[in-house]
């Protein structure tokens, strides 16, 4: 059996800065993700800024799309995670512009791990990307605050 290290953080988000959720971020997207059946799911239309080759969006933005939802997913339940493993399939690109929805939900739950999976579309459904990820329970520095700011979600 592995041993699993221990890791605590600190998950007081009322400073706003996360890169995906942020509010406060200058440079970050700023998701804001709803409840949806079991589900999460928040929009997002890229620009120029977000793009790799000419006119198409990065792939790393498409994989920060999906880490955020499926870690959002997972900080739902009322536990504090990092992403331990994430795996993407492109499917197809996608034009800058092109307004998104990320969507993610969790697969399976255990006590140090939750795993979870998610999908990039169109808004007509068509999927750009999807992913898993298993995401490693960790320990709250800001156990006080974390109820106040699990509200985002």
């Amino acid at each position: 059996m592995a041993v699993i290290p221990k890791v605590v953080l600190n998950t007081d988000l009322n400073e706003g800065f996360c890169f995906g959720c942020g509010k406060n971020n200058p440079i970050g997207m700023k998701l804001h993700f709803v409840k949806d059946g079991e589900a999460i799911r928040a929009e997002f239309t890229p620009d120029k800024m977000h793009q790799g080759w000419p006119g198409l969006l990065h792939g790393g933005i498409l994989s920060t799309l999906l880490d955020e939802a499926m870690s959002n997913i997972a900080y739902a339940t009322g536990k504090t995670t990092l992403t331990a493993r994430m795996e993407v399939a492109w499917r197809q690109p996608v034009k800058v512009t092109e307004p998104l929805v990320v969507t993610a939900w969790i697969t399976r739950q255990r006590k140090k791990i939750i795993e979870t999976a998610g999908k990039v579309t169109l808004k007509d459904g068509t999927i750009i990307a999807e992913s898993t990820a298993k995401q490693f329970v960790a320990e709250n520095a800001a156990e006080d605050k974390v109820k106040e700011t699990r509200s985002h979600v």
